[in-house]
Parts: structure tokens; sequence; C-alpha cells
């Protein structure tokens, strides 16, 4: 596993026995949490994945980074939105990198985020599907602005997406609302809840892996 820094990000590189346009994935971590988080559940997702895993590029502290600040205050959380559309941007520029450099099968590659790594994901999904093979957010939320209408790419693409009856983090409501907007949206959603807290399930983790079989079979297929 190499660490580069070559592109616009910070990240890690885990590529599989077999690398050359290998469907690569990235992996977005959470809100104070650094690139060396998720890529620990590489072993148990898939085997001919490629795994990205992304640094965050606002440093909170050290080992610290998040994709963009957030304030916690005794009513809640306060998001600086220019700050969220300016990562937003950020990011998406460092997926076009990551696909020009490493040309995954069907050109395309997959997301999964954690808590903050989730919002990443679904802001990007919202706004570009067609970069995307799918998306698997973890204890997230939907973004509080700029939520898409009716798009026909956007519908095509497949989300998983899990949350904890117990998250005192992002309540289960937040994972609920996710459920029921994207019902409405998009044609292959897969929506789970766990009796967990602020975490990823060990039967999370096995579901990922089911769901990742036959998404990962499609992308080679358009290779």
């Amino acid at each position: 596993m190499l660490q580069r820094k070559h592109l616009s990000l910070t990240f890690l590189d885990l590529a599989p026995a077999a690398p050359e346009n290998a469907p690569l994935m990235i992996l977005l971590h959470g809100y104070g949490s650094n690139e060396k988080d998720l890529i620990q559940l590489a072993p148990m997702l898939h085997e001919k994945l490629r795994y990205i895993s992304v640094r965050a590029p606002h440093t909170l502290d050290v080992g610290m980074f998040g994709w963009f600040p957030l304030g916690f205050t005794p009513t809640g959380i306060v998001v600086d939105y220019a700050a969220a559309e300016e990562a937003r941007l950020q990011f998406i520029n460092f997926i076009r990198e990551i696909l020009a450099e490493y040309k995954p099968a069907g050109g395309k590659l997959f997301l999964m985020g954690f808590s903050q790594g989730s919002v990443m994901s679904y802001m990007t999904a919202f706004s570009e599907p067609d970069l995307l093979h799918g998306v698997i957010a973890c204890s997230g939320q939907l973004p509080e602005r700029n939520l898409p209408q009716e798009n026909p790419a956007l519908r095509k693409l497949p989300f998983l997406v899990l949350h904890g009856v117990y998250d005192d983090v992002l309540p289960i409501a937040k994972g609920r609302a996710t459920d029921e907007f994207l019902q409405q949206r998009v044609d292959d959603l897969t929506y789970r809840e766990y009796p967990i807290a602020h975490q990823i399930a060990d039967e999370g983790i096995e579901l990922i892996h089911i769901w990742l079989e036959k998404r990962v079979r499609e992308a080679l297929e358009r290779e």
C-alpha cells in the first residue's frame, strides 16, 4: 500500500493482484478521521477492486481531517455551505484525476463514505452521477442544500445506505430521511439499519461485499 500526493489530494493506494484497469473505489473518511481509517476494511469488501483512500483537505488537529468545516453548537451542527461547495468541486476534480491516472474498468468508480464522507458521496453523486458505478453511504445524511430532482443518470445509479439505530452523532432519522428521499429518485436502492451507534456493523460489511459482487461484475463487463 502506497501513500501518494502527486495528484491534488493525499491518498493511500491499495492495488489488487491484477491492478491494470481494475475497478476502483474511493474511500471517504468521516470528520476528524484520516485516510488510514476505512482502508482497513478493504480486505473484507472485494478482492478485485483497487482502493483509493483519500485524506480530506482541512486539517483539524494532528492526524485529524475534515472535508469542510463544521461548527458544534448547543442547537446543533452548523455547516459552512461555501466551504462544502468548494470541497465538492475539489473532490470532483480529484475523481477526474484518478480516472485519468488509473483508467479503471468502465471509466467510472465506486464511492464509499462514512459520516461526513457519506455527505461528500451524496453531493458528488447528485451532481456528477455519470462518473460513478455506485455509492455506499454509511452513517451519513443528505446534504442540506442543492438536492436533486428527477435525473435519468442518477436514477440508474445504485445506492447502498447503512445506518445505526442508536447513532448519537447523526441520528437514525437522518438515515430514514435519506431512504425516503432516494426511493423517489433511484431505481436501485438498498437500505439497512443495524442495532449499533455511529459505526459500521459487521453484518453491514458482509452486505457491502454481497452488494459489490454484482456491481463489480457489471463494471468489468463494460470493458
